[in-house]
C-alpha cells in the first residue's frame, strides 16, 4: 500500500491569498455598486468629507480589474511624479493598448501629453477618457485648462462649471473659474 503525502503549504498559501484578496476586494466591490451614492454625497459634502469621498471615487476609478494593468497605471503615475513624461507615455500607451476600456490609462496619458505640450494628443485622450467615464471631473478640468491655453475662455468656463456641478469643492476648478468669470460674464454695473 502506497501512501501519498501532499505538500499542503502551496494549497494553504493559495487559500489564504484568496481569502485575503476577498477581504480586501469586498469593500471595493461594495464601493463600485455605490459610486452613484458617492457622487450624490460629493455634491452635498463639506470640504473635509468631499476630500475623503474624492479619494474613494478615485480609488474605484484606479482599479482596472487586472493586477498587470494596475501595475502599468502605477508605473505611469510614478514616472509622472518623476517628470519622466516619455516613460509615463510608454506605460500609459501599453495600458491603453491592453485595456482600452480603462479610462485611467487614457487620462494618465493625456496628462503626460499635456506636460510635453502635445495638446492635440492630450485633447484626444481626454475625450476618450470622457467617453469611457463621463463624470471624470479631473479630465473635464484638464479640458478647461487646455481651453484657457487656447484662449477659449467661454469653453473653459463651461468646463469648470461642469466640474463644480459634479464636485462642488474641486479646488482647481473653483480657482480657475473665479479667475476667468469676469472676462466671460462681464462686470455688472
Amino acid at each position: 500500500m502506497v501512501i501519498h503525502r501532499f505538500n499542503l503549504k502551496p494549497i494553504v498559501a493559495a487559500s489564504l491569498a484568496i481569502v485575503w484578496f476577498s477581504i480586501l476586494a469586498a469593500p471595493v466591490a461594495a464601493q463600485n455598486g455605490g459610486i452613484e451614492t458617492l457622487f450624490e454625497r460629493l455634491k452635498s459634502a463639506d470640504e473635509v468629507d468631499a476630500g475623503r469621498i474624492e479619494r474613494e471615487i478615485e480609488m474605484i476609478w484606479s482599479q482596472s480589474g487586472s493586477a498587470a494593468m494596475d501595475l502599468l497605471l502605477t508605473r505611469g503615475r510614478d514616472a509622472m511624479e518623476k517628470q519622466d513624461f516619455a516613460v509615463a507615455i510608454e506605460h500609459f500607451t501599453a495600458l491603453t493598448d491592453h485595456a482600452p476600456e480603462f479610462a485611467e490609462g487614457w487620462y494618465g496619458r493625456a496628462q503626460a501629453f499635456a506636460q510635453i505640450e502635445r495638446i492635440g494628443l492630450a485633447i484626444a485622450d481626454l475625450e476618450h477618457t470622457l467617453l469611457l467615464n463621463p463624470r471624470h471631473y479631473d479630465a473635464i478640468f484638464g479640458l478647461g485648462m487646455i481651453f484657457e491655453q487656447l484662449d477659449q475662455p467661454e469653453q473653459a468656463y463651461d468646463a469648470y462649471r461642469l466640474v463644480l456641478d459634479l464636485y462642488p469643492h474641486h479646488e482647481g476648478a473653483s480657482e480657475r473659474l473665479s479667475k476667468i468669470e469676469r472676462g466671460v460674464n462681464g462686470t455688472e454695473l
